[in-house]
């Protein structure tokens, strides 16, 4: 697929006037302007995420009513139940609370819902089920509950306190919750904690309950160190995708140190299964550790993946690890089986002047992989996609979009199309009955092509510079790790190389030969090119200009500078 590329404009003086201020080179003013820091106090905030920046967590909305009815439950003996969510974001986040509440003294027992069986979020069926198992006064909704209007107010009239900390959109109105802790509710002036995820919140409860708890006397609150809990923050952040900005920034970077030496026994295990050797960074969390723990959740059920987290020793977690191993397994071949079937479908038809919107659904699709298969369809024609599943009822489905295209917007003008949907700009989902899907998928190519241009059609490639090969050494390289790390919202550092030639013969590599390495030179300097995925793609050839990823490669003992490549044109 080839990119649109965008290379931020060149800011010498500003750029240059920090370079010498904070001792930086000018490349890495240049990017940290081109991310949108341009003071020398936000810059080192930035630049050395710290947990005493974090603000105070009383700050976040209805925070002291919610700390305040469970230090009250811990005085009556009351149980207090969290009904937690089936992704990792769930899971750790309710591992966190579990891990800090339980040996502070209080009863409390955790239930996550079956997908399957009782949908998604704070569902009647799911809440309904965890009562007859733990019959508790308080129940703390953890990454669901914003729009549960319904099942609060029935919570409600049966004498239950419903507790939600959450961070996604709310409704209108929203649910009369006893307290709603959502960043989505901060008013206007204080800190928005927008970008966290429920781990983060989970982590600021647990900070405010601490902080009430040494004011009180509250015995363990002073011995408890909640920064071991930042493995489980971490792991939950870079899984859901948040932006790594603010104090997600924070949470990550000083919680991958915590994760890559945990002794969690459940995390040690999942390291072990995965074969993680090295250091942990968000590639490893985001594309081994957090697969294996939703793989339970998308399948069946993530009480798998919660008691791995609490296991007491690596005895006890091995064989729960092994277990999601195998269930991850089983899942990416569902995957792959869904995703052959849409892609091949797709492309037989595929009419990219037409076709602003993908949306495809078949009986027996398992509701469990479709948001991965969406992703993957998204990846191959860039379009929003919708993928269902279902039985002969109604039928579930998850989608994706691009830039330019909200897709929780364009879901509510399919509102009368629909029995329920929700979610963001970027991914939400959906129920519908298989009868409405033309219409559906009409609709919402009508809407896409009202709104977006054929311009947007076509991925956009940021890139912060033009740089000279000889501009990236090692020593240039390690100072721009200073950026990460990297992600959503954070995007990495992506640079323009320019008028290069080729040395040598290309050569394919990989199992299948599936990949490209070559050199290149700009008359001067030599570097090194891998290209993952070149599968059948033309080579560069002649004069060309690339779109590059600098890399760090360190093989036998000795580091040099590799380019991975992102896209490539012939020279202007």
């Amino acid at each position: 697929m080839k990119y649109r590329w965008s290379i931020a404009p060149p800011q010498p003086v500003l750029a240059g006037q920090l370079a010498r201020e904070l001792r930086l080179s000018p490349l890495l003013a240049q990017c940290l302007l081109n991310r949108g820091y341009s003071d020398p106090f936000t810059i080192s905030h930035f630049l050395e995420p710290r947990l005493k920046n974090l603000a105070d967590p009383f700050l976040l909305p209805q925070m002291d009513k919610m700390v305040e009815r469970l230090f009250a439950a811990r005085e009556r003996s009351e149980e207090v139940v969290i009904f937690g969510d089936y992704d990792v974001d769930g899971v750790t986040s309710t591992a966190l609370l579990m891990s800090v509440l339980r040996p502070l003294g209080w009863k409390i027992h955790y239930y996550l819902p079956n997908r399957l069986d009782e949908g998604y979020g704070l569902s009647r069926d799911g809440v309904e089920n965890c009562l007859a198992k733990y019959p508790a006064r308080v129940l703390l909704a953890v990454d669901c509950g914003s729009t549960a209007t319904e099942t609060i107010c029935w919570l409600k009239e049966r004498g239950v306190d419903v507790l939600v900390l959450d961070h996604h959109q709310i409704s209108n109105p929203a649910p009369e919750a006893l307290a709603l802790v959502n960043p989505q509710a901060a008013p206007p002036g204080t800190p928005s904690f927008r970008e966290l995820c429920s781990a983060g919140l989970a982590f600021k409860l647990a900070h405010a309950i601490l902080k009430r708890g040494r004011q009180t006397g509250l015995p363990g609150s002073q011995e408890t160190d909640l920064r071991q809990q930042l493995d489980l923050v971490a792991l939950g952040t870079i899984a859901d995708l948040v932006p790594l900005t603010g104090e997600n920034r924070i949470f990550v970077a000083t919680g991958l140190p915590h994760l890559e030496r945990t002794q969690r026994p459940g995390l040690r295990a999942l390291k072990e299964v995965a074969r993680i050797e090295s250091a942990v960074g968000v590639y490893e969390v985001g594309f081994q550790l957090a697969p294996r723990l939703n793989a339970a959740g998308r399948l069946e059920n993530a009480e798998r993946s919660l008691h791995l987290l609490l296991a007491q020793s690596v005895a006890e977690a091995l064989p729960l690890a092994n277990e999601l191993d195998t269930c991850n397994r089983e899942r990416q071949e569902i995957e792959r089986n869904i995703a052959h079937q849409v892609i091949g479908a797709v492309r037989a038809r595929f009419d990219p002047q037409t076709d602003f919107v993908i949306v495809e659904g078949q009986l027996l699709w398992h509701i469990g992989v479709v948001g991965i298969v969406a992703s993957r369809v998204l990846r191959e024609f860039y379009r929003p996609t919708i993928i269902l599943g279902g039985d002969t009822g109604a039928w579930r489905g998850s989608g994706r979009s691009i830039d330019g295209f909200d897709l929780a917007a364009a879901l509510r003008g399919c509102d009368d199309l629909l029995l329920r949907h929700g979610g963001h700009a970027m991914a939400a989902g959906l129920s519908i009955h298989p009868d409405q899907l033309p219409a559906f998928r009409e609709r919402l190519n009508r809407l896409a092509q009202q709104t977006l241009t054929a311009e947007q059609l076509q991925p956009l490639l940021h890139l912060d510079a033009d740089v000279p090969l000889d501009e990236l050494t090692i020593d240039r390289l390690r100072e721009l790790e200073r950026l990460g790390p990297t992600g959503q919202g954070n995007r990495p550092l992506q640079l323009a190389a320019r008028g290069l030639s080729l040395r040598g013969q290309p050569r394919r590599v990989g199992k299948e030969q599936q990949h490209a390495k070559f050199t290149v030179t700009d008359g001067r300097t030599f570097r090194d090119v891998i290209w993952w995925g070149a599968g059948e793609k033309p080579l560069p050839t002649g004069a060309f200009d690339l779109a590059i990823i600098p890399e760090l490669n360190e093989y036998n003992g000795s580091t040099t500078v590799q380019l991975r490549l992102l896209d490539w044109q012939p020279a202007k």
